[in-house]
């Protein structure tokens, strides 16, 4: 699930775990009512909030025991699952660490692992990789998919749109509504919209003059680019040129294919003018 900062991906994160009470509607985790069956939905249930809290000044190991017995496991079970975890998460050589000594790729991993310790079948994860390193990152991601092709059904909240497109189905939120859901291919391929990419000295300028245009439908700052979204791709090259080159901005635009950010950022627009 992706969305605008305020969009509703926490809450509706909140309400499946029955941890809020919707004002409408319904829902189900596994064929199970979440109201009527809450208590034996946490059963099967993993959920790694934005914030989710390790005890600082307990070990790894102690954080990974303390939440075996939280969450019941059989004594006969626990050591072998621990140690299971641990090597999951490459964090057996890092077991006799306190928690707060861990850098924050691998607080998220013993988070996770936290999670896991009773072989969940759904894990909810609320923006789980933010404020960790790239490198981090991907490893979170590969364990994350080592964990779907073992049968866990993964529902994650994320601003990355680069690990959106790793996921099977994407949903689109704005405003507290689902305004979209498909497979991130088709989702990019559903734009039906030229994008071309410009690269200039002055790409606020540039965007300024782009947005004048009758043939430009928007114009929007992409890192270092200036992505517009036009009618006519060919034609919309030569004007732009002409009309940069009139104001004194050397620059080069070049045809692109939608990236699920672009697509992300238009929907969004598209749903404000509503």
């Amino acid at each position: 699930m992706v969305g605008p900062d305020g969009a509703g991906k926490t809450t509706t994160m909140r309400i499946l775990l029955s941890l809020l009470t919707p004002d409408s509607g319904t829902a189900e985790i596994g064929g199970r009512d979440i109201l009527k069956e809450s208590e034996e939905i946490k059963q099967h249930i993993g959920y790694m909030p934005q914030r989710f809290s390790l005890y600082g000044d307990l070990t790894v190991l102690e954080n990974l025991e303390f939440y075996a017995e939280i969450y019941q496991v059989p004594n006969k079970e626990k050591k072998e699952k621990i140690e299971d975890l641990l090597r999951f998460s490459n964090l057996t050589n890092h077991s006799y660490k306190l928690a707060d000594q861990l850098s924050g790729g691998m607080k998220q991993k013993l988070a996770l692992s936290c999670n896991l310790i009773h072989t969940p079948k759904y894990l909810l994860l609320d923006e789980p990789t933010i404020g960790v390193d790239p490198v981090a990152r991907r490893e979170f991601w590969k364990i994350l998919f080592e964990l779907k092709e073992g049968g866990t059904t993964i529902f994650v909240s994320t601003p990355y749109m680069d690990e959106a497109e790793r996921c099977d189905e994407i949903g689109l939120m704005n405003n507290g509504k689902i305004v979209k859901t498909d497979t991130p291919a088709n989702i990019i391929n559903s734009f039906n919209k030229p994008i071309i990419c410009v690269t200039s000295e002055n790409n606020h300028l540039a965007r300024d003059i782009a947005l004048k245009e009758e043939y430009v439908t928007d114009s929007y700052l992409f890192g270092e680019e200036l992505h517009i979204v036009v009618d006519d791709s060919d034609n919309a090259i030569k004007k732009l040129l002409k009309k940069f080159d009139t104001n004194y901005i050397k620059a080069s635009i070049n045809k692109i294919s939608p990236s699920l950010e672009d697509v992300f950022v238009n929907i969004i627009k598209s749903e404000k003018r509503r």
